[in-house]
Formats: C-alpha cells, sequence, structure tokens
C-alpha cells in the first residue's frame, strides 16, 4: 500500500497533499448553463429526466412492497435507456421480466433521488418534491447536484462484484485522468499508472483484476455515465475500451493538472 502511494506521489506531486483529504473535495466545478448542449453528455442526466417526467405524468413511480421501483417503471426505464446495452431487447435477452435491479440505471437513479434527498416514498409511491422538480428546471444546476452526489456520496461498492478497495480518492483519480486520458486511456493503462500493476497474459493475476474490477466501478464508470468520458469500444469487452475526455469534462471540472494539458477556453 505504502509502495503504491510513493509511486504516485512520485509521478504527480499534488498526490502527496491530496491523499491526506480524502473525506474532502478539492474538486471545482464550473457553472453549466441550462441550454449548453455539453449537458447532453451526461447519460445519467437524461435517465434522471426521464424517471422525473414519468412521476409527472402518472402522479409519481410505482413501488413494490420492499420499496424498490415497480416493474412498470423498470421496463418503462429500460424503454427509455440512454445506454444501449441496457435497453429493453438488450436486458430481456437475459431476463423474463425486468425488476429494478434488472435495469442498471433504474437502480442508481433510485438510490440517488433518496441521497439527494429529491423526494420521498409515500403511499405505495414515489413522490418527487415541487424543490426538486424546481431543480430539474435549471438544468446545469441539476446536473451539478447529480454530479456531486454520485461521485462523492454514492456508494459505487452496491455494484461492484468484489468488496476491495484501493487507494486514491477523487483529487488523485481526476487529476491523473486529466492528464492521461488526453490521448485516449484503457482501464489497464489507468490500473499501472495509479498501481504498477501490469496484466499479463495467459496469467490470472488476482491483485491486477482486483485494481482493474475497482476501477472500472468506482472511477471509470461513474465518470462515463455522468458524461465527463466516452468510451470507444472495437465491439469487445469493457475492460477494452479506450476513454476520452469529452467536451463536458473540459467545461465543467477545473483541475491542479490543468496546466499540464491544453485546456480549452472555459466559457
Amino acid at each position: 500500500m505504502q509502495m503504491q502511494k510513493a509511486a504516485l506521489s512520485a509521478s504527480f506531486p499534488f498526490v502527496a497533499t491530496a491523499a491526506k483529504v480524502v473525506g474532502d473535495c478539492m474538486i471545482k466545478y464550473q457553472d453549466i448553463a441550462d441550454g449548453d448542449p455539453v449537458l447532453d453528455h451526461s447519460r445519467l442526466l437524461k435517465a434522471m429526466e426521464n424517471a422525473f417526467e414519468y412521476a409527472t405524468a402518472h402522479g409519481g413511480i410505482g413501488l413494490t412492497q420492499t420499496k424498490a421501483f415497480n416493474r412498470k417503471f423498470a421496463h418503462w426505464m429500460a424503454d427509455h435507456s440512454p445506454w444501449p446495452r441496457y435497453h429493453t431487447d438488450e436486458l430481456m435477452r437475459l431476463n423474463k421480466v425486468l425488476n429494478e435491479w434488472d435495469v442498471p440505471h433504474a437502480m442508481v437513479v433510485h438510490d440517488l433521488i433518496i441521497l439527494a434527498k429529491f423526494g420521498r416514498h409515500t403511499k405505495g409511491k414515489f413522490q418527487i418534491s415541487k424543490k426538486a422538480q424546481d431543480l430539474a428546471s435549471q438544468r446545469g444546476a441539476f446536473f451539478a447536484k447529480i454530479a456531486e452526489t454520485y461521485l462523492f456520496e454514492y456508494n459505487h461498492a452496491r455494484n461492484a462484484r468484489s468488496e476491495f478497495m484501493a487507494p486514491g480518492n477523487w483529487d488523485i483519480f481526476l487529476n491523473i485522468i486529466n492528464v492521461e486520458a488526453e490521448q485516449g486511456l484503457t482501464e489497464a493503462h489507468l490500473v499501472k499508472t495509479l498501481y504498477g500493476l501490469e496484466k499479463r497474459a495467459h496469467v490470472i493475476d488476482r491483485e491486477y483484476y482486483d485494481h482493474a474490477g475497482f476501477i472500472f466501478t468506482h472511477v471509470l464508470q461513474p465518470l462515463s455515465w455522468l458524461g465527463f468520458l466516452a468510451e470507444t469500444s472495437d465491439g469487445g469487452r469493457l475492460s477494452d475500451c479506450t476513454y476520452w475526455k469529452t467536451p463536458l469534462w473540459r467545461a465543467c471540472l477545473q483541475l491542479e493538472t490543468d496546466g499540464m494539458v491544453d485546456v480549452p477556453h472555459r466559457h
């Protein structure tokens, strides 16, 4: 563990400071105008807007006896999925029916609206509050609230296959990705940069795969869902994707390593 932290500090001097403030947020956001098209990069924002739209049209979101979103809503969310891989046609290949936990973004949206206090469970439905509806009408501020909640409050281990936690925090991850993703970044490259671990052919390296799983679940997928990173793939496994910074990253995030990259003018 100490060797990993030392390697991080040697490559990126700011890490020595950032590593001491795991519980604090040193990330600065730039305000995004409500009509700025960069917000369209965020699929999670679109999924949340879809949920609010459904709640408005149906007088709330129906719940099961265990207070999960009901199948009607889960299926609707799959029908309107911003992610092709989570569309109804794809999910029904593996499921006879769609429950909340079968539709990844429906589950995450439910978690987030509770964490962000966008409403409450009442009389068999989840009701969106008037305050949250007003916030949703201000798209830039709505995205900022979703991003803050998803990055700094959400328990990403809920979607992980392993309880393994690697060292690091968002200050480290965002600043390093800010530099490394200029020319495209893979999961393997980030694991090597952060932890000095390399994927070896024909060898099942538990240490490498533990760290790679952590990086995907806790770092790359959240940033991709928020629209800060875009992924390209040749149709292979998710672990082989290449990630690129989107215009939303450049417009929204203000980072210590900006001086190490060619940052376009922020409006």
